[in-house]
């Protein structure tokens, strides 16, 4: 199971997690989950449709998506 935490403006909640199934199914929860085996740290900046991530992974990267939100966000990837 993949785990985010994320902290910023432009979610649900300042603090969320999300877990995502194997599936492809996805839970959003207020707060922080335990227990978080930190894998990447990622930041996130969506202006209109476009989403500029700068991950310790994957480096950078620019996507388009279909709705126009504007976020800004420090995110926890992990398992």
């Amino acid at each position: 199971m993949k785990k985010y935490i994320e902290i910023g403006f432009g979610n649900t909640w300042f603090i969320r997690s999300e877990l995502e199934d194997e599936d492809g199914t996805e839970t959003e929860v207020k707060g922080f989950i335990n227990p978080f085996e930190l894998k990447s740290i990622y930041l996130r900046i969506w202006i209109g449709k476009k989403v500029l991530i700068i991950d310790s992974r994957d480096v950078i990267k620019i996507s388009t998506k279909d709705k126009k939100k504007i976020k800004i966000i420090v995110g926890f990837f992990g398992l």
